[in-house]
This record gives C-alpha cells, structure tokens and sequence, in this order.
C-alpha cells in the first residue's frame, strides 16, 4: 500500500485508540467498578480491547490475548470475566493493542489488505475489518464519555488524529 495511506489509516485508527484511553483515564474509581451499572464501564473498555485485538490478528485461529486475559469474551453464552480488571491491565491491554495497530498498519500490503478474514458473523476483506475496528473502538469511546458526561459531568475531548507512536 501507498505510505501516505498507511499514514492516513494509523493517524485516524490511533485517534479512535487514543479517545478509548483518554475515556479509560478519565474516569473516576468508583464508576469503574460499580458493578450496579449498566453497561459497566471497565467491561466496555475490556470488550473493546479484546476486539481491537482479534481483529487485528484477521482470524480466531491462533489468535491468543495477553494473560491475563483469556477467549472467554468469544463464548457465545456472553458470560462476564469473573472479575473486575484493573484500570492498569486495561491501560496495559490499550498499549498492547496500540503496537500492533501500528505494526499490523506499517507493513500492510495490498496483498494482505485484500485477503479474505472470515468470523462466526461474516466475511470481509482485511481493509474493510481495519475500518470496522476502527469504527468499532470509536463506537465504544463515545459509548464511554456518554457514560461520564451523565455521571460525572465532564468528556475527554475528541481527538482529530493520533500524536502518538508506540
């Protein structure tokens, strides 16, 4: 792929990943793990970064997250983690998944942009699952600081496009 593309891509794709942190930052301890809330916040963000990286892998084979995390987010029961993940493994897991949003964006090819992923939803190419992703981390940013404008009365900011590389 062209260089100002691959660009282009990680400079919107990282702004989504940088609104998820700012949102994942911003909030307050005691919403982070109210277990009373719905949705809860720390499982919006996990479910999010848990995405973000399966999707970035392009298939569930092979595909393992970081411990401590583990494929239960894919069972089909849609049963929660036993516990309540720390705001520092989610801020660990959002770093994990940054570096391999850019190394996956880096060296990505038309070849690989046009292979076939195929998930227990549906198929696409490897392009168009990178912008669902994308649109997917965005959905759940905003979901996020719609949560802590109604508790807390303050949102990050929105972010144009990524500052930062991993």
């Amino acid at each position: 792929m062209d260089t100002t593309w691959n660009a282009i891509l990680w400079q919107q794709f990282g702004a989504s990943i940088d609104m998820l942190e700012n949102a994942l930052v911003a909030c307050p301890d005691e919403l982070w793990g109210d277990r009373s809330q719905r949705p809860e916040f720390w499982y919006v963000v996990y479910h999010t970064l848990f995405y973000l990286d399966l999707y970035l892998s392009g298939s569930v084979e092979g595909f393992s997250p970081p411990a401590p995390f583990t494929l239960d987010e894919m069972d089909a029961r849609g049963l929660m983690p036993e516990r309540v993940y720390t705001k520092d493994e989610m801020q660990s897991y959002l770093t994990h998944g940054r570096k391999k949003c850019l190394g996956v964006i880096e060296v990505l090819t038309d070849e690989k942009a046009r292979q076939h992923c195929t998930f227990g939803w549906g198929e696409m190419s490897f392009a168009e699952l990178l912008l669902d992703n994308m649109r997917h981390v965005q959905h759940h940013a905003a979901q996020l600081n719609l949560i802590l404008r109604q508790k807390t009365d303050s949102a990050p900011k929105w972010v144009a496009k990524t500052k930062s590389k991993p």
